[in-house]
């Protein structure tokens, strides 16, 4: 595994070897190893929502169920606490599934065609306007590479640890200079179609 060099701010401090991200083995390519949570939820598909959905009726509905069919008799104002509860779990987890879903099409585990044309679209505008790929950050470098680190991969195992990436960064185990090669060739068609 080839690893670079990161030279620190400052001279005194000595340089840091960064060990690049482990490339996952799949059928379908990698979009991003480590997606911010809104690129998760904005691309989302139907499916995951309806798989979500499901998921959330499923606690409502089972308690309701076994309310029906062996009654607890916990006397007025007793089932309405539980059934909130349970609505409350169903909405967390029927969340956590669609999120997962959409994030195994950003590692590449499922099938991603939509999410790649999405990600090489939003990625060349963003080149075009000369803005960063992956946003804006405030924080240090080392904290950024601290937050990569930390999230990556973590939808995998989301149905035991929630956790996800909210920081901007660069880090995400993909070549960006696809997007800026696209992002020359539509600029340069442009300029062409301008001028003839």
């Amino acid at each position: 595994m080839a690893t670079t060099r990161v030279n620190p701010p400052n001279p005194e401090v000595q340089e840091r070897l960064v060990v690049p991200s482990r490339q996952p083995r799949s059928d379908y390519p990698l979009i991003d190893n480590d997606p911010h949570f809104k690129r998760v939820v904005r691309y989302m598909r139907g499916e995951d929502y309806a798989w979500g959905a499901f998921l959330a009726t499923i606690p409502p509905v089972g308690i309701s169920l076994m309310e029906k069919f062996s009654p607890s008799y916990v006397g007025r104002g007793g089932f309405a606490p539980i059934l909130r509860l349970n609505v409350g779990i169903g909405l967390v987890g029927g969340f956590i599934l669609a999120f997962q879903k959409s994030s195994y099409r950003f590692y590449g585990i499922t099938e991603n065609q939509r999410e790649v044309e999405m990600d090489m679209r939003e990625m060349v505008d963003r080149a075009k306007r000369g803005e960063p790929l992956y946003g804006k950050s405030s924080l240090t470098e080392e904290a950024q590479q601290m937050a990569a680190r930390n999230s990556r991969h973590s939808a995998i195992f989301l149905h035991i640890m929630p956790f996800a990436n909210f920081v901007n960064h660069k880090h995400h185990g993909v070549d960006t200079a696809k997007y800026y090669q696209q992002a020359e060739r539509e600029l340069e068609a442009e300029r062409i179609a301008r001028e003839g």
